[in-house]
């Protein structure tokens, strides 16, 4: 089994981990965000971290035959992971506010079928990949990401999932952010639009 893991510690020093006052693309608020961009931005940390996701989803025990991720965030650790499984990668990308297959990419009926994420806070992107997959003919077999930050072991059940790094940062609504009420300034790091 594979047991080794990413550590915040790590997240920090590549300067993944970062504090301040954010609107996470859920619509929430944080004091903390993880870039895991940054992260992965060192090639060496990409393939060790694609190589630790994949050795989970071994552990998983799902046998799937192809991972997809949503871009943008998903697209390097997706990509490592595909080829530390020695499977074909493909994405999803929003158009026009709508997830959708990027062009020219498809999913063959009853593919088998790994999500990979970078972070999952509420699990709403990763839901609109399922969606999309399964509305394409493929069957989603587990999740997987870097980051676990949504405060629950597997968001994804029944499906499996696995994680590299689990963390509890706090999160407000809008109406209920400390960081709100003292002021601070907010920045809305991310890819996705948020809802």
């Amino acid at each position: 089994m594979s047991h080794e893991k990413l550590t915040l510690d790590e997240m920090t020093r590549a300067g993944a981990h970062q504090k301040g006052h954010f609107r996470l693309s859920s619509g929430l608020h944080s004091g903390d965000y993880l870039q895991c961009a940054l992260y992965l931005a060192d090639p060496r940390r990409a393939e060790r971290a694609g190589r630790l996701l994949a050795g989970g989803i071994r552990d998983l025990g799902v046998e799937p035959g192809l991972v997809v991720s949503p871009a943008l965030g998903g697209l390097i650790i997706g990509h490592e992971v595909a080829r530390a499984l020695g499977l074909p990668f493909i994405f999803t990308e929003r158009q026009g506010g709508e997830m959708t297959l990027r062009r020219g990419f498809a999913v063959a009926p009853g593919e088998r079928i790994v999500v990979v994420e970078d972070v999952v806070t509420t699990g709403k992107s990763s839901r609109e990949v399922i969606r999309v997959l399964e509305e394409a003919g493929g069957r989603v077999v587990a999740m997987a990401s870097m980051v676990n930050r949504s405060g629950r072991d597997d968001p994804f059940e029944p499906l499996p999932f696995h994680a590299l790094l689990a963390v509890d940062f706090p999160t407000w609504d809008p109406g209920e952010c400390p960081l709100c009420a003292q002021g601070v300034p907010i920045e809305k790091p991310g890819s996705r639009p948020v809802s």
